[in-house]
């Protein structure tokens, strides 16, 4: 088994031009092993285009994007280093789920009974001998990522992964990838869904118009926006909120009765409702919202290409 760092992605200043459309631009980040990295952006922001150079599918107009410090075309036995979903599984529609991934172990050189592991792997053991044509896209997205883990890799790419699948599809697919993660992988997702991604990457790569918008642990990016609040409940809320404007905090009542409050930490907000004489029920610090981050980052920059 390789060591954690040959199996870390970089992408170091990668572009790539179309005629007048710059999908990619100057393009730097890393992905480390042993993590779940997110890949996020509107649409257009050319995440897809940099997973397909990352994967030797389009050539860089500069730049480069490697795996382990080489290109993927330059890989040896790429199926065993290296899984990837770039969309829903395809296969033929009359071809059953078990005997597309044996024709992919023998192409490889795979033994056939490696096509069974993986069908139980993504839970698809009982649909293993029903025909393609009537796979349900989550059924499809599940074959997908069986197809991709076939060479057993140290690497996965996944594009999208969690489209069609219900909500216990993609907390299978959470514990999935968070599992492979835990065992020294090194696990790149591109996702819309970002209360999902919240919950599943340990890092987040944030891009828009092609270029870095911002990186690293997902703490780290959610508490650089200040977006961490307190929740609060007093029957006194009316003299805590005079008592918190005036040092510089926003209060926002809540439905359920409780204050949201930003801009001053818990001890701030406890010294405060002591000196004023409030009493205090609830003193909560909430983490930040990663969608409430990406917009604050990526705002008016949705559909621009």
């Amino acid at each position: 088994m390789s060591g954690p760092a040959t199996d870390d992605i970089v992408v170091d200043h990668l572009t790539k031009q179309y005629k007048k459309l710059r999908a990619v631009d100057d393009l730097s980040f890393a992905v480390r092993s042993g993590r779940v990295t997110g890949f996020l952006g509107p649409n257009g922001a050319g995440k897809t285009t940099t997973l397909r150079m990352l994967l030797g599918l389009v050539t860089p107009t500069a730049g480069t994007a490697t795996i382990g410090g080489r290109k993927y075309v330059d890989l040896p036995d790429p199926i065993r280093r290296v899984g990837a979903v770039l969309e829903a599984s395809s296969a033929h529609r009359g071809r059953t789920g078990r005997n597309h991934l044996r024709m992919i172990c023998k192409a490889a050189g795979l033994p056939e009974t490696r096509a069974d592991e993986v069908l139980e792997l993504t839970g698809l053991t009982p649909a293993a001998k029903r025909k393609f044509k009537g796979y349900s896209l989550g059924m499809k997205q599940r074959l997908g990522i069986a197809a991709a883990m076939l060479g057993d890799p140290r690497v996965l790419v996944l594009d999208e992964p969690a489209n069609g699948l219900d909500p216990e599809g993609i907390r299978w697919m959470r514990d999935l990838l968070k599992a492979l993660a835990a065992e020294g992988r090194t696990v790149l997702v591109s996702s819309h869904l970002l209360g999902e991604m919240q919950l599943l990457a340990d890092d987040v790569v944030i891009v828009a118009a092609g270029k870095l918008i911002r990186q690293g642990p997902v703490d780290e990016v959610l508490g650089s926006m200040g977006t961490s609040q307190v929740r609060v409940r007093t029957p006194q809320a009316a003299e805590l909120g005079d008592a918190l404007s005036k040092l510089g905090a926003t209060v926002s009542p809540q439905p359920d009765g409780a204050l949201l409050v930003g801009g001053v930490e818990a001890a701030a907000i406890g010294h405060a409702a002591f000196t004023a004489s409030v009493e205090l029920h609830e003193l909560t610090p909430e983490r930040g919202d990663l969608e409430q981050v990406f917009l604050q980052l990526t705002a008016g920059m949705a559909g621009i290409r």
